[in-house]
């Protein structure tokens, strides 16, 4: 698998990782065994970047990953680099983003994960105005100088918001919604990025599962799936759902790119291409519930990159279903 510089970080990483937060069963319940054999897969097939947060399952999701540290280490294996989120476990006021919260939060992901010090902390989606306190930022320094993490960034919501954590002089990584469904940040957001040296975590890369191609009209999710109880931002912001896209217009939009798709590949995989295909990207980070999804997901990093025609597609696709709905939200 390709690798890419991890921002700030130094680290190198593969370009397809995976996102951890179907494993707090935030997506319907999924057993530990299960979760552990999709994080062996994922490690056996390239992946050695896996994100997650604090909030997931309530330190389900870090717990799981945790075990697996501690059973890589004890036979030798390589680590993956894991970064965690931290803050949307306490009520979302700016006031809670301060020195002695951070402390604690960092605190109980290391004992979740098993770790002295965490690769990456990552802000999650934090109030708009810790973006531009002074204090917040010290307080991330301080928890760098005293070995607490070995770096730090922040998920974003918005690409203003991307924009103005990209002018933090000791930001390491942005996380920010990006697939064929939300092109937004690749007019501004991208650029600044890369010129900056910050990294990119490229996040919902398939739209809630809907660029896999497997859902229809009839498709049902359970209770507890957020793609349920979601979809019009009751629990959390609508743009982590579908990608702030209506379920009927993304049907369509996926029927449009279906015929794009290479043969012997999945639309999943074309999906994961085209951002792999943006090389400000760092990483991307699509979920998996089990292990043949993790597989097929790195496998994605060894298509041919897309050329002109299907990259026009897209955009055309976006332009005439997508844009109306979501791009000037976020």
């Amino acid at each position: 698998m390709e690798n890419r510089t991890l921002g700030r970080t130094g680290r190198k990483v593969g370009v397809i990782g995976l996102g951890a937060w179907q494993l707090g069963a935030d997506w319907g319940r999924v057993d530990e065994a299960d979760a552990l054999g999709t994080l062996d897969a994922a490690l056996e097939s390239g992946v050695s970047f896996i994100d997650t947060a604090d909030e997931y399952g309530d330190g389900r999701s870090e717990q799981i990953i945790g075990r697996l540290l501690s059973s890589r280490a004890r036979s030798g294996a390589a680590l993956p680099t894991v970064a965690t989120k931290m803050g949307r476990r306490a009520p979302q006021v700016a006031a809670n983003y301060n020195a002695a919260n951070f402390r604690v939060w960092v605190d109980r992901s290391r004992r979740n994960l098993g770790v002295e010090r965490l690769d990456l902390v990552q802000l999650h989606c934090p109030p708009p105005e810790v973006y531009f306190s002074n204090e917040v930022f010290d307080a991330l320094d301080a928890l760098v100088e005293c070995g607490a993490i070995a770096a730090y960034g922040i998920s974003v919501r918005s690409c203003e918001q991307a924009l103005a954590a990209i002018r933090r002089p000791n930001l390491a990584t942005i996380q920010l919604v990006l697939n064929a469904f939300r092109l937004k940040p690749l007019e501004q957001v991208l650029p600044a990025a890369a010129e900056a040296g910050v990294g990119v975590v490229a996040r919902v890369p398939l739209a809630s599962g809907l660029l896999s191609g497997r859902y229809t009209a009839a498709t049902v999710f359970g209770a507890d799936d957020h793609r349920t109880y979601n979809r019009h931002g009751e629990s959390f912001d609508v743009g982590e759902t579908f990608s702030g896209l209506d379920f009927a217009t993304g049907l369509e939009a996926v029927e449009r790119l279906r015929p794009l798709v290479p043969e012997g590949a999945a639309l999943a995989q074309f999906a994961l291409r085209w951002i792999v295909d943006q090389e400000a990207v760092s990483v991307v980070v699509p979920g998996a519930r089990n292990a043949g999804q993790a597989r097929a997901n790195a496998a994605a990093a060894a298509l041919a990159p897309l050329d002109r025609d299907a990259l026009r597609a897209v955009r055309e696709v976006y332009d005439e279903l997508i844009r109306p709905q979501v791009h000037h939200r976020w």
